[in-house]
């Protein structure tokens, strides 16, 4: 694990940025949130593939698209809203069997 000096408030480059292995990680997390507080995303890797990047709750928010609405208006929004349009005699029309199975009568 390197240690990272004063954090660049510029966007660092992420070859520059070194990688915790996950039991570092755990072991110092204060050190990792403080660091990810200052802009520096931290990234983790486990078992030395790169599993996730630690950011600031700032940067987070200039990444993730902004929360929009309520449950109620995301299904307001969705597909079945068109089902008024919907004219459900034609499901209610059968195309006639041809041959009908006839049951016997005890």
């Amino acid at each position: 694990m390197f240690r990272v000096g004063k954090a660049d408030r510029a966007a660092p480059d992420s070859a520059a940025t070194p990688v915790w292995k996950l039991e570092d990680a755990k072991a110092r997390f204060s050190e990792v949130v403080r660091l990810a507080e200052q802009g520096v995303p931290q990234r983790v890797s486990v078992r030395g593939r790169e599993a996730v990047v630690i950011l600031s709750a700032q940067a987070y928010a200039r990444l993730a698209p902004a929360a929009r609405g309520s449950l109620a208006a995301l299904f307001g929004e969705g597909p079945f809203t068109r089902l008024d349009d919907f004219d459900a005699a034609q499901l209610r029309e059968r195309v006639p069997e041809r041959n009908p199975v006839v049951f016997e009568q005890p």
